[in-house]
């Protein structure tokens, strides 16, 4: 590390509390400002008062002390990466990105939708059901010449969702409405629309 490079450092951190400071001293007038607008608001309308003036003033120079803070502290990151072993700086960079997926990832899975007991059980009674016989609610345009939405079918295969999360699972049935091809047509139905039928009422 040379001394010209420790002296940038030195200076922009010099800098970086000058400009801090300022900005405590700005930030403090603001809020006086407030205070006197809020206690007195008539006084704005007295002829010569310059409170909006001043209050204006003052949050255009906090505005620009900020942007050359964030400028500084850009400048001494820039430096203080120069005299880091390129090594060390790769080792770093790879946390620091490892860090933001891990939290990317910890929040995608915060949002996605947890099942309640009831739902979950309902899932687990209907996790098998290949061969049982089963009453199943079907669409208009699935009824075609059928009588009544609630038919009894027999599970001949299932089709399950993208994964245990997943809402997507259904069901293949087989209709008696019409052949296809010389065998009854099998479509696919919703779990939600599906329905174990109780021991009494199995063929």
């Amino acid at each position: 590390m040379s001394s010209p490079d420790i002296a940038g450092i030195l200076d922009n951190s010099k800098e970086l509390d000058r400009l801090r400071k300022e900005q405590e001293e700005v930030l403090t007038e603001i809020n006086k400002m407030h205070k006197k607008l809020q206690s007195t608001p008539e006084v704005v309308e007295k002829p010569g008062d310059n409170s909006l003036s001043r209050l204006k003033m003052l949050y255009i120079q906090a505005k620009d002390l900020s942007e050359s803070e964030v400028t500084i502290s850009s400048q001494l990151l820039g430096q203080l990466d120069a005299l880091m072993p390129s090594g060390t700086q790769g080792q770093h960079r790879r946390r620091i990105e490892g860090s933001e997926h891990k939290k990317k990832r910890m929040k995608a899975d915060s949002e996605i939708p947890r099942q309640s007991p009831s739902v979950r059980s309902h899932l687990e009674s209907l996790a098998n059901l290949k061969g049982e016989q089963v009453a199943a609610r079907v669409i208009k345009r699935m009824l075609e010449r059928m009588n009544g939405s609630w038919l009894k079918f027999e599970v001949l295969d299932e089709e399950p969702g993208d994964d245990e999360e997943s809402t997507g699972q259904s069901y293949i049935l087989e209709f008696d409405d019409d052949e296809e091809d010389g065998s009854l047509p099998q479509r696919s139905v919703p779990f939600h629309r599906v329905v174990p039928l109780p021991e009494g009422y199995r063929q």
